[in-house]
């Protein structure tokens, strides 16, 4: 999701706010929002400058705080043409941000990165442009995105990737977000975006994979990501597909779910590794993981195993939903073995049974006790 999405977005909302720039906004409240419409109007140009704001500075300790002063905007025609600029200045922090970069952004993990700014930025756009349509007493269908752009889907999988997607993807956004409901689920009353955990280690970047780049590896392709020469392995491509088999069903928690190892020094992706699932009743939680071969013996997934187990630990302290980690290995895999036992696992069954490749051992890392 690029600028490309931003642009579309914006072009969709000024085409569909234009029809009704002679109507009162000033005294018309917006939908189920306590602001006015002109009021929605005016955030939505202030989010699209402050998203470009933060892809530009890269703050990463506090939010850079941006205010646009309107007062010069005489109508409403005025105002979208605020919105036109600013979402044109979105579009290019976007399409010139380089992948690695993350910025400030406190929900839920404290930073977003190119691909979080450009879904909050299209998310801004559609659900207030429905909030302003919705409050001028119109049809809300006018306020429906383009489906062929595709651009409820992709707000879906990157922002909300704990919300069971449903059929009707913009549907589902308006439910997600408190503007509708949906027939056996409960009314939203309170929800935040959610991007993607990324975990930082010494080499690597243990970065968080949304539903639609899991989507994108199970079906042959990139991730979004740059791979060295053989990547990514089939191991990471069956393990995005059960990401996405999780998102479906309604049952992904991302912070439990899929890290792509992107190495700091030239940004490729040498392997994958994550949980199968969140900790069940006993607060226990199976990992994975692969290298690409060429990725092989420089201690990376030593590395990247200790970093998974260190946030463990943190969330263990936190939250206590996480009591330990689990791994089963195949007894012929003497190097993944070493892993386990470098980050500090211990075996707990010589005779776990048969998987895939042969007889396997299991490995346990106690949190708490």
């Amino acid at each position: 999701m690029g600028g490309e999405q931003v642009r579309e977005a914006v072009e969709h909302g000024l085409a569909v706010l234009g029809t009704v720039a002679e109507r009162d906004w000033k005294g018309t409240k917006a939908g189920r929002l306590d602001w006015t419409c002109r009021e929605t109007a005016e955030h939505v140009a202030s989010d699209l400058i402050a998203y470009a704001g933060q892809l530009a500075g890269r703050p990463t300790a506090r939010w850079a705080p941006f205010e646009i002063d309107m007062a010069e905007c005489e109508n409403n025609a005025d105002l979208l043409e605020v919105i036109r600029t600013t979402g044109a200045l979105l579009t290019a922090a976007v399409d010139t941000t380089p992948r690695s970069v993350r910025a400030f952004h406190p929900y839920p993990f404290r930073a977003a990165d190119r691909e979080g700014f450009a879904a909050m930025g299209v998310a801004e756009v559609l659900l207030h442009v429905h909030d302003i349509i919705e409050g001028l007493g119109l049809p809300t269908a006018a306020a429906v995105p383009p489906a062929g752009l595709g651009l409820s889907e992709s707000v879906l999988a990157r922002l909300f990737p704990h919300v069971r997607p449903g059929d009707d993807p913009w549907a589902t956004l308006l439910w997600a977000t408190g503007r509708g409901d949906l027939p056996d689920r409960a009314p939203v009353t309170e929800w935040k975006w959610s991007n993607p955990l990324h975990i930082d280690a010494e080499r690597l970047v243990l970065q968080g994979v949304h539903p639609a780049a899991a989507a994108d590896l199970a079906e042959g392709g990139t991730g979004g990501f740059d791979w060295i020469v053989g990547g990514p392995v089939e191991g990471t491509r069956v393990g995005a597909g059960l990401v996405f088999q999780a998102y479906e069903a309604g049952v992904h928690r991302p912070e439990w779910g899929m890290f792509v190892l992107v190495r700091k020094e030239d940004g490729l992706a040498v392997g994958a590794l994550g949980y199968h699932g969140a900790p069940d009743e006993e607060g226990r939680v199976e990992i994975g993981y692969d290298l690409v071969e060429g990725a092989r013996g420089r201690g990376y997934m030593t590395e990247a195993v200790g970093a998974l187990t260190g946030w463990a630990r943190e969330r263990s302290r936190e939250r206590g939903d996480v009591r330990s980690l689990f791994a089963v290995v195949e007894k012929f895999n003497t190097p993944s073995q070493s892993v386990l036992s470098r980050a500090g696992f211990e075996k707990v069954s010589d005779d776990w049974g048969d998987g895939e490749d042969g007889e396997q051992f299991a490995y346990e890392l106690r949190l708490r006790a």
